[in-house]
């Protein structure tokens, strides 16, 4: 089993990055959480990794923090949560919050992250509650809290979707400057319209300059 893996970024995106490691290129599945806090291509870099094996294939999920690879590890135990949804719960909240969010029960944040519904949180809730890593000081949870502003669940959500930190950002702020105070969903629904808009409108008819957008065939 692959427990770390410490090498080159050969590349990444928000959902994976490929380490070479000694001339050998490891494809490694990753929250949104950990490529912000990559580093350049090129760069060195060190991941904690959960090898999952099945039956077909072998995957690998890597973590910067031990945190966030503990929480992953408790998530996939949770019947229905399969690695790539524990992936994407933490790149739609940051580790710090969701360990509050199922210490506190606090099901409606938990259903903010794209992709968990009701019915999955109360589970996550009834079958992690008591099993969360030891409470932070109050003053820390109370910033976490704090900085979990819907401005940034909306980025993580856009950024986990494939779009760069600029269009993420433009859509969001558009989004928020038009209704701030609107449910996470139609907030989402309608930052993704706006950075949709945009993108279509990069592909030119052809002419002497024409170009193409690179997400222009995002389906």
């Amino acid at each position: 089993m692959i427990a770390r893996l410490r090498g080159r970024v050969l590349r990444k995106s928000p959902q994976e990055v490929i380490v070479d490691v000694s001339g050998v290129g490891y494809r490694v599945a990753i929250p949104v959480s950990t490529f912000y806090r990559l580093g350049e291509e090129g760069t060195e870099v060190s991941l904690r990794v959960h090898t999952h094996v099945r039956e077909d294939a072998l995957a690998l999920y890597g973590f910067l923090t031990a945190h966030e690879q503990d929480l992953f590890e408790r998530l996939i135990q949770v019947a229905g949560v399969g690695p790539r949804l524990a992936v994407n719960i933490l790149s739609g909240i940051e580790a710090a919050e969701l360990a509050a969010a199922l210490r506190g029960s606090d099901i409606a944040r938990l259903t903010r992250v794209p992709g968990v519904g009701e019915k999955t949180a109360e589970r996550l809730v009834v079958e992690l509650k008591d099993k969360m890593p030891p409470r932070a000081a109050p003053e820390a949870e109370a910033e976490a809290r704090a900085e979990a502003t819907p401005k940034e669940d909306l980025l993580s959500a856009l950024a986990h979707l494939g779009y760069s930190r600029a269009e993420a950002e433009r859509g969001v702020d558009r989004a928020l400057r038009e209704d701030g105070g609107g449910r996470f969903e139609d907030l989402l629904r309608r930052a993704l319209q706006i950075v949709s808009d945009s993108t279509s409108r990069c592909v030119r008819a052809p002419s002497t300059n024409t170009w193409a957008s690179p997400r222009s065939s995002r389906t």
